[in-house]
């Protein structure tokens, strides 16, 4: 969509609708001015906010004098971010992006327009590589495991989890109970969405590689680490029969395994020589059907905890 059309479609919601820029930032004064800028063009009746995480290369100021509301959220990280902009901002659609004018502005408009079509909860922008340099090998690799493992437990919604750049509505907002601290962050969006059946859609959007002096936030390892942490803890939270009866499985194999030679030899002679490897066995064994009767009663508390996420969700009114 070109500029003119994007502006054409922004004058037609500026008296329906109020839309809200959410840009977390971090020490991002090479790109913050721009990409304020090329948002309040592509929708002027748009309000842009920008939350500086304690930046030290003066973010706040620049991004102040492109244009944009500035807030303080001392607290770091970008799941901390995100939590206080939804708690502090009212608006009616609000558009989720990074600060490091990576993502395109100018398919701002066709998130929007997609999200009231459904109308849809969430609208995520998937990534199309402008330049092959966009993408580190690892961040395309960690994005793909992470994706699949996501669509593999709870569903498929998104061929890019961890893409910055979304389009929610104000009831998806609302009703996100945001527990993430830092990057992990777009998991649990997507995890939020696909337990409680919101209807949700995905538009590509070019992705271009940071400008030069522009340094990524986002470390490989670690923060791949923390994102499979926290995919096993929403399993462990959302899907707790399928959690804790796996991990009885394996509690249960070990247990037979150990305890194999001695019922062996308890066969062949009336004795149980090792006490201790027989104590260790029957004690796993033990520990498996209290894992599986766990995961049976935690499976009940946790439907009745998401018909009540549900209800909260149904208690805002569907976008128009």
């Amino acid at each position: 969509m070109n500029e003119q059309a994007g502006s054409q479609f922004d004058t037609a919601l500026t008296h329906a609708l109020r839309v809200a820029v959410l840009v977390p930032c971090y020490n991002e004064a090479v790109t913050i001015a721009k990409v304020v800028e090329d948002f309040r063009r592509t929708l002027p009746a748009a309000q842009v906010y920008v939350y500086d995480n304690n930046s030290t290369d003066g973010t706040a100021a620049i991004a102040l004098a492109a244009g944009a509301t500035v807030r303080i959220e001392r607290k770091q990280g970008k799941g901390h971010v995100m939590r206080r902009m939804f708690a502090d901002i009212d608006a009616d659609i609000y558009l989720m992006v990074d600060g490091d004018d990576t993502y395109d502005a100018a398919s701002a408009p066709r998130l929007v327009e997609k999200l009231r079509e459904g109308p849809f909860d969430l609208v995520n922008g998937a990534r199309n590589e402008v330049v092959d340099a966009a993408y580190r090998p690892g961040h395309r690799f960690g994005n793909w495991l992470l994706t699949t493992l996501v669509q593999t437990i709870f569903g498929t919604a998104s061929r890019d989890m961890l893409s910055g750049y979304k389009a929610l509505s104000r009831r998806f907002v609302k009703s996100f109970p945001a527990l993430s601290t830092g990057f992990e962050i777009e998991t649990e969006l997507l995890v939020h969405a696909l337990e409680l059946g919101m209807p949700t859609a995905e538009v590509e959007t070019p992705y271009k590689e940071r400008p030069v002096g522009s340094e990524s936030k986002l470390h490989t390892v670690r923060d791949g680490a923390r994102i499979l942490r926290v995919i096993t803890r929403l399993v462990k939270e959302e899907r707790p029969l399928a959690f804790f009866t796996a991990l009885a499985l394996a509690l249960a194999l070990a247990s037979a395994v150990i305890s194999l030679p001695i019922v062996v030899e308890f066969w062949r002679t009336g004795l149980v020589p090792r006490l201790p490897t027989a104590v260790l066995s029957t004690g796993l064994m033990l520990t498996a059907v209290i894992s599986f009767f766990s995961g049976l009663i935690l499976d009940t508390v946790t439907r009745g905890r998401r018909e009540m996420k549900r209800l909260h969700y149904l208690s805002y009114r569907a976008a128009d």
